[in-house]
């Protein structure tokens, strides 16, 4: 897995490899899901000491995600000249999300002092990297979306759930981050909105984010983007609603960790 991108850098593939590969890593995210239902991963409210060496958490996350944001801006302005109208949208949604996740979160979240270990963030850089090129090839070489795609309907809803996924996200990030004051350090429970219905509406939102991106691109490699984002994504919930449940003995029992009335 770990000489995917290279292979796609440094050489021409098939369409059918191309498949081969996307299919190989769906089935890892699958491993993956199911080892973080059994594995807390250790960053953020679970971060431990014992994984190993640890960064600065403002810096881990920019680092994180700031790979993801270069190689698909490259794939941008290398296929300027190229790209239909269409695809460069999809592009630069992708890009917002990631300029996002690299310039502005790192930098106003409130935690002062917290760690994060070096193995995740590592884990992240090569996560994002795999599916950035695995994006960025297939618009660079097999995308065949014309700007007749700017009126289909997959492409008008999907942008229209994308929108609505990073509004979710972004909104739901600024009430976790507002209960806490720049100096403090601890947790409290977070209420209105759409965590009066479940624990983490911060991921239920990112969740339906690539869900709209990947029926605006209606592609296999945005699909699979979303595939590896739920396997991270709902594990983690899951985490987070048993560590508050855990936490807070007045935590409300009509919550649910992601999905309003559903898990």
């Amino acid at each position: 897995m770990i000489i995917q991108p290279i292979l796609l850098i440094l050489m021409p593939i098939s369409f059918s490899t191309y498949q081969l590969i996307i299919y190989s890593w769906i089935g890892l995210a699958v491993l993956i899901f199911l080892l973080l239902l059994r594995v807390t991963a250790p960053y953020g409210r679970h971060t431990s000491a014992k994984w190993g060496p640890q960064i600065d958490n403002h810096l881990g996350w920019f680092f994180m995600e700031f790979p993801a944001l270069v190689v698909m801006t490259y794939v941008l302005i290398r296929n300027f000249s190229t790209h239909s109208m269409a695809i460069e949208i999809m592009i630069g949604l992708y890009c917002l999300h990631y300029f996002n996740r690299s310039f502005v979160f790192p930098f106003r979240i409130h935690t002062k002092g917290k760690k994060m270990p070096v193995l995740i963030m590592s884990s992240g850089i090569f996560f994002n990297l795999c599916n950035t090129f695995l994006l960025g090839y297939y618009f660079s070489n097999f995308a065949v979306n014309d700007n007749s795609w700017l009126t289909d309907p997959k492409f008008i809803v999907g942008i229209l759930v994308f929108i609505l996924g990073a509004w979710i996200n972004w909104q739901s990030d600024n009430i976790l981050i507002n209960l806490r004051k720049p100096n403090e350090t601890g947790y409290r429970i977070p209420a209105g909105w759409l965590f009066n219905y479940i624990s983490c509406p911060n991921m239920f939102g990112e969740l339906i984010e690539w869900a709209g991106f990947a029926i605006l691109c209606w592609n296999l490699p945005a699909l699979t983007f979303f595939i590896w984002t739920a396997a991270n994504l709902i594990p983690r919930a899951l985490s987070h609603h048993k560590w508050y449940k855990a936490k807070f003995a007045n935590y409300p029992k009509e919550r649910k960790a992601i999905v309003p009335y559903l898990f």
